[in-house]
Formats: structure tokens, C-alpha cells, sequence
């Protein structure tokens, strides 16, 4: 049996996506699934549903929160429930589509890190010529240290062969350049020490090369993979629309755009955060997933199957195993 903390307040539209994520969920996989939030909204939206829990959490952090500010100053909330649960080894994951900021900070004050690890790192899925690309990180730390890349890497090669099936993932720095002269101070400075991890590490990669398969594990800072992130998601967004507004111009296109349209949604699927859920934080001591705010139900289901394919494959003590080698190499302090 997998148990999963859903937050019942995290996405946009709460909690609507959420319980029908969690109906869909327990009718799918037939396990019990508890949603954290305010009981006297849930509970009468639960009647029947004999495989949900409701923890009861009266606080909410709203998206416009300031995320270090909320994860201290609202202890009852449904994420800081969620994930204290998991803390207390009453679930096996916790998931949400709440505020990211407050959800990483929550999981640190809750859950501490990995030992040795000096930052989380929170990861994503880019969808690459092939399959899928992890880059890490995409946001939780602005400001990196070159053994911060170096551990970020560790994470993610684990997470593409646990979770994603890679025997050897292939791990890049991302860079302006391919050669290893190439880069700020800190991707020159992150290189030989990568080199040296025993991971299998293919050196530099500009955006292309993740874009077109060479690439498994794509490694840079907070704020880089944040501005990488968000302009590829923008990128995809425009492509797809602008391809619609194309073929529905005239009558001759529309022809054709109705015998590609299967192609076009298959294509736009692909594209759609929402068709894997949920990411990992890596680092912190615990399964916490983290998905978009503008989730609907069938995101947050796909979410709560990411978190429970983490569980069944051990994802924790895979990052705990890799890590502990490294670890004693490194010198002390963050």
C-alpha cells in the first residue's frame, strides 16, 4: 500500500482539481489517500468516498504569499499538515500544486535535507527529442556554490535511473558553449569537479543539445534553470497557438489542419507540463512533489502517479545510497 498526502489547497482552483484527483486516484489504485486542508469545506465533498482521509488544516497558503514568511507563520496550513505527516512516517509522499517557494521551505523546516546535502534542488521534465530530459535546478537556489551543481547532478542522475529508467544517464553542465573553457566562473569552476564525480559526464551542453536527446540530466543554477524553464514553456505555448491560429485562417488550411489535427494533439500533449504532474525536490528528506498552480484534476492525478512510481522505486534511499560516497569527500560547511 503507497500513501499520499495530497494538499487539498495548493492549486488555483482548490480544492476542485484536488478532490477529483483523489477520487480518480483511489478508484485507479484502490489505496487510501488523505487530502490536507480546512475539514468543514472537504468533508461534506468527500460523502461517499470511503478511501479518503481528510487531515484538517485551517490555514492556506495562497499563491501571493511570500514563501519563507508563510512556511513559518502558518503552522496549521494543508501543506505544512501534508508534509508533517510524511515527517511523522504516517505517508510515503506528499504532493502539491501550492506555492513553491512556501512548499520548499516547509519540507526544509519539516523534513531537514538529505545528510550532507547543502541545498535542494527542484527539478524538472523537459520534453526532448526521444523522451524526456531532467534539468535541475529550476529555481530553488538563485545563488549556487560549484558542490551545490556537483550534488545536483548526483540527484539527478539518480532520479533519471530510478524514476525514468537510464541505466547511465548522460550528464551536462549547461553552458553558452560547449567547450570547457566556456561558461561564468561557477560552470568553469563546477567542471573538473563534475569530471571527477564518476557520474557519466558529457562535459558542456548549450539548449540544442538537451533539445534534441544528447543530453539525460541537464545541470545548472536556480536562476538560470528558472529563465530556461519559463521561456521554453512561453516558447512551446506560442508555437502551438500560433500552428492553430494558422490552420484555422482560411478554408484551404483548415482542410489540412483537420487531417493533422491528431498530429497536433499529440504533439501539444507532449508539450503539456500536466502529462507528468509533478516534480521532485531533491535533497530534502522526504518524497515532496511540486506541481503547476494552474493544475486540473487529471495533472494532479498524474502528479499523485509520479509521487507513488518514486515510492515503489525507492527513489530515497537511491539518493541516500549515492550520495553517501560522495559526501565524505566533501569539505564541511555550505
Amino acid at each position: 500500500m503507497t500513501r499520499i498526502v495530497l494538499d487539498a489547497m495548493g492549486s488555483d482552483a482548490h480544492p476542485t482539481p484536488e478532490i477529483a484527483a483523489a477520487r480518480a486516484a483511489v478508484e485507479r489504485w484502490k489505496d487510501p489517500l488523505v487530502l490536507s486542508g480546512p475539514l468543514p469545506l472537504l468533508e461534506p465533498r468527500l460523502r461517499g468516498a470511503d478511501l479518503i482521509q481528510v487531515k484538517d488544516a485551517p490555514e492556506v497558503v495562497e499563491m501571493a504569499d511570500h514563501g519563507a514568511s508563510a512556511a513559518r507563520g502558518k503552522a496549521e496550513s494543508s501543506m505544512a499538515i501534508g508534509i508533517d505527516l510524511l515527517r511523522r512516517g504516517q505517508a510515503d509522499a506528499f504532493v502539491t500544486a501550492g506555492n513553491t517557494g512556501a512548499a520548499m521551505t516547509t519540507a526544509l523546516l519539516h523534513l531537514g535535507r538529505l545528510r550532507g546535502v547543502r541545498r535542494p534542488a527542484l527539478t524538472a521534465l523537459f520534453p526532448v527529442r526521444g523522451g524526456r530530459a531532467v534539468v535541475l535546478d529550476i529555481g530553488a537556489n538563485a545563488d549556487c556554490k560549484p558542490e551545490y551543481l556537483v550534488q545536483f547532478a548526483i540527484m539527478g542522475s539518480v532520479y533519471a535511473q530510478v524514476v525514468l529508467g537510464i541505466p547511465s544517464p548522460r550528464v551536462a553542465l549547461i553552458s553558452n558553449g560547449e567547450e570547457p573553457g566556456k561558461g561564468s566562473t561557477l560552470i568553469q569552476e563546477t567542471h573538473p569537479r563534475l569530471a571527477d564525480a564518476g557520474l557519466n559526464f558529457i562535459g558542456n551542453c548549450e539548449a540544442k543539445e538537451i533539445y534534441s536527446g544528447q543530453v539525460d540530466v541537464a545541470v545548472t543554477d536556480g536562476f538560470t534553470g528558472n529563465i530556461f524553464l519559463k521561456t521554453s514553456e512561453a516558447v512551446a505555448r506560442f508555437l502551438v497557438d500560433a500552428i492553430r491560429e494558422q490552420i484555422t485562417a482560411g478554408p484551404v488550411t483548415a482542410v489540412g489542419g483537420a487531417l493533422a489535427r491528431p498530429a497536433f494533439r499529440r504533439v501539444s500533449q507532449m508539450l503539456d507540463p500536466g502529462e507528468y504532474g509533478a516534480v521532485p525536490l531533491l535533497g530534502v528528506n522526504g518524497l515532496v512533489f511540486i506541481g503547476h498552480g494552474r493544475s486540473d484534476g487529471r495533472a494532479l492525478l498524474n502528479a499523485i502517479a509520479a509521487a507513488r512510481q518514486a515510492v515503489a522505486a525507492g527513489l530515497l534511499d537511491a539518493l541516500r545510497r549515492a550520495l553517501e560516497p560522495f559526501l565524505s569527500r566533501e569539505p564541511s560547511g555550505a
